[in-house]
């Protein structure tokens, strides 16, 4: 094993932002993993395809052992990130785990067919949050960017949420949004957290939070 490969310093997988890169190496940790390339005669013999053993390898070469700060909202988000055991049919397609979870709840965190960054589970459907995990990243680092720097943070729930106003908001395109967005004013940044809304089919889940009185660095910030 290399002296890198001991290292408790994450290195940013190449795609992210100069904003991302630096919060995956900042504030991420990595942690030791097994290989799961030691399961794949096992995963085979379940029926697993060996594409989708592929995937799941190819994502945890990427991201495994990455451990970053919480998310502020579905509790956390993943803890570690890392693949497992792909689930799936060839009829609806595929998915694998995107990392543990770091309390108990009633969904987990998944890659769907399509490379998104999805929630899913007991009571709840999966629901793609981001097109893929460089976009659930991008959404932590944001957070974390914005909330160093706002001088003001507004959280909104349930109905209120649909009556935001982004009339002159822009998406943020790098957090690749899909059930979940990030929306970037002349002053404020605004994340918008629907996923466990549309899951669930219960508007009350929905949140926003508006981050206020930001500057042009606190809107960007790399």
């Amino acid at each position: 094993m290399t002296a890198d490969a001991l290292s408790p310093s994450p290195v940013a997988p190449a795609g992210l932002s100069r904003r991302a890169r630096a919060f995956v190496e900042v504030d991420g940790i990595r942690v030791p993993r097994p290989d799961i390339r030691r399961l794949r005669t096992a995963w085979l013999g379940l029926g697993i395809p060996g594409a989708e053993i592929d995937r799941a390898t190819a994502f945890d070469d990427r991201w495994g052992g990455i451990a970053l700060p919480p998310a502020p909202f579905y509790e956390g988000g993943p803890h570690v990130l890392g693949a497992d055991l792909p689930e799936g049919s060839a009829a609806e397609g595929w998915s694998f785990p995107a990392g543990s979870c770091r309390v108990s709840m009633a969904y987990g965190f998944v890659i769907g067919p399509d490379g998104a960054f999805c929630i899913d589970g007991n009571g709840c459907s999966r629901t793609p949050l981001h097109a893929g995990v460089e976009g659930w990243v991008e959404s932590l680092a944001l957070a974390s960017h914005a909330r160093r720097w706002a001088r003001t943070i507004t959280t909104i729930k349930g109905k209120d949420v649909e009556s935001l106003d982004l009339g002159g908001y822009e998406p943020v395109p790098e957090v690749q949004g899909l059930t979940d967005s990030w929306w970037r004013g002349k002053d404020s940044l605004v994340a918008l957290y629907r996923g466990e809304a549309v899951s669930f089919g219960a508007p009350r889940c929905l949140e926003a939070h508006v981050y206020g009185g930001l500057d042009e660095w606190g809107l960007r910030g790399g």
